[in-house]
C-alpha cells in the first residue's frame, strides 16, 4: 500500500487530494503544521508527501529540507504544493530538496499524474 502524507492547513484541499488519491491501494495521512509533518513522516515514512510552503507554524521549505537531511527520509518524494507560483518560488522549492513543485489551484488530473511519474509503482494504481 501507498502512503501519502499531506501537510496543508486548508482543509478542501486536503479533501480535495483524499477525494482524488485514497483507495484500497493508497492511504492518505494529513497534517495540519509542520509539527504534524515531521512527526508522521518520521514515524510512518510516507512514500509521498505533499508539502504547502505556508505552514502555520514554519515555513515548508524548512521542513523539506530537514526531511532531505535525514538519511533515513532522504528517499521519501516530496512536491511542495502551494500557491506561490513565482519562478523563484519553484526554485526555492527545489533548492530545499523538493521533486517537484505543484501550485495551487491544481487539477485532480496533474495531482495523478505527478503521482505516477514520482512513484512508478503507482503505475495504473487507478486502472485496476
Amino acid at each position: 500500500m501507498l502512503t501519502v502524507l499531506i501537510a496543508d492547513d486548508e482543509p478542501h484541499v486536503v479533501d480535495l487530494v483524499r477525494v482524488t488519491l485514497e483507495d484500497e491501494r493508497v492511504r492518505v495521512l494529513a497534517a495540519e503544521d509542520a509539527a504534524g509533518a515531521l512527526l508522521l513522516a518520521g514515524a510512518l515514512r510516507p512514500d509521498l508527501l505533499l508539502l504547502d510552503v505556508g505552514l502555520p507554524d514554519r515555513s515548508g521549505l524548512e521542513v523539506c529540507a530537514e526531511l532531505k537531511r535525514e538519511p533515513e527520509l532522504a528517499a521519501m518524494k516530496i512536491v511542495m504544493l502551494t500557491a506561490a507560483a513565482q519562478e523563484a518560488d519553484v526554485r526555492r522549492g527545489l533548492a530545499a530538496g523538493a521533486d517537484q513543485y505543484l501550485t495551487k489551484p491544481f487539477s485532480p488530473v496533474r495531482l495523478l499524474s505527478l503521482v505516477e511519474s514520482l512513484l512508478p509503482c503507482a503505475m495504473g494504481w487507478r486502472a485496476s
